[in-house]
């Protein structure tokens, strides 16, 4: 390795998939530390519906960047990127092996690729989101003209203002922003993922455990704390379905469905989007050699850069 530099481990995948106890396993084997890539597990509070690892399970390993946001912030990820990449120069700085962890996939990329941010204007947003209150279409049928990409890409009133903002103060279609795969350091990802049938068995079995570990409280708790006006914590899966309750919208086991679909849901769009990146090492989450198989990957990630 250059300067005797240790390359980053990224462990990433669908959720449900066992990267976190697979994070502490190579951390413990490697003598690494632990860098969060779960943008809903940057948030104090969220706990149980995010499945973040509790304390007593990270066996002494140290993890970063969870717990950093109040429930009112909005997840940014620039402002990740800045953090994620000082994380890992402090972490070879003690000369420990950097582990990401997490299935938030352009979080991964900001931390490991080549991916420049555009400027914000809150003036700009502002008018754009009142222009989108009396209706999308039009901002729609703007951004089709000045960026057909991301026009056709995005549908969301969010991203579409955002896409037009970013136009608007740059003059580039906010497509051209996308990120190139090209690590700005030494990257070694591993994939983990398993059979379809058996991915919804477990994330099925995982909601079910959620909800026995008290949801319902841990969603009414933080909706005291201000989670519906958090823009990024109110729309996290569970957290929306489980608010629904609270306001008398639906029973619990109805929310529990509604969680379960639309964690297989985004489950399949980290498959797509991690399983488009050529230079992930995929192993099934399910081998009884898994622990040995990934440790494999990372040693001849090491060798590969000496």
């Amino acid at each position: 390795m250059p300067g005797g530099q240790l390359p980053v481990i990224a462990v990433v995948g669908p959720t449900g998939t066992g990267k976190s106890d697979l994070a502490v396993s190579l951390a413990e084997r490697f003598d690494g530390e632990i860098v969060n890539a779960d943008a809903l597990q940057f948030y104090r509070g969220m706990d149980i519906g995010t499945a973040k690892m509790p304390l007593a399970e990270r066996r002494g390993v140290p993890h970063h960047l969870l717990d950093i946001l109040d429930l009112r912030q909005e997840a940014a990820v620039a402002t990740f990127q800045r953090q994620a990449r000082d994380a890992v120069d402090a972490i070879r700085g003690r000369g420990r092996l950097p582990i990401l962890v997490g299935g938030s996939g352009l979080y991964v990329r900001a931390a490991l690729d080549r991916l420049d941010f555009p400027p914000t204007d809150t003036a700009v947003r502002a008018r754009l989101e009142h222009e989108a209150a009396s209706g999308l279409a039009p901002l729609k049928a703007r951004l089709a003209q000045v960026d057909p990409a991301s026009a056709e890409r995005l549908g969301d009133e969010r991203r579409i203002v955002r896409a037009l903002e970013v136009f608007e103060l740059t003059g580039r279609p906010f497509s051209s922003f996308m990120p190139r795969r090209e690590y700005v350091t030494d990257a070694v990802q591993i994939g983990l993922n398993m059979e379809r049938s058996r991915l919804h068995e477990r994330l099925r079995a995982r909601v079910a455990t959620m909800s026995e570990a008290g949801l319902l409280a841990e969603v009414r708790r933080l909706a005291d704390e201000g989670l519906r006006e958090g823009r990024t914590a109110s729309r996290a899966i569970g957290y929306r379905e489980y608010l629904d309750v609270l306001d008398g919208h639906c029973d619990e086991s109805a929310a529990i469905e509604r969680t379960i679909v639309a964690t297989r849901k985004f489950a399949r769009r980290q498959i797509t989007w991690f399983g488009a990146d050529p230079r992930v090492t995929w192993l099934d989450a399910l081998d009884t050699e898994i622990g040995a198989q990934a440790g494999d990957v990372v040693v001849r990630g090491m060798a590969g850069r000496a």
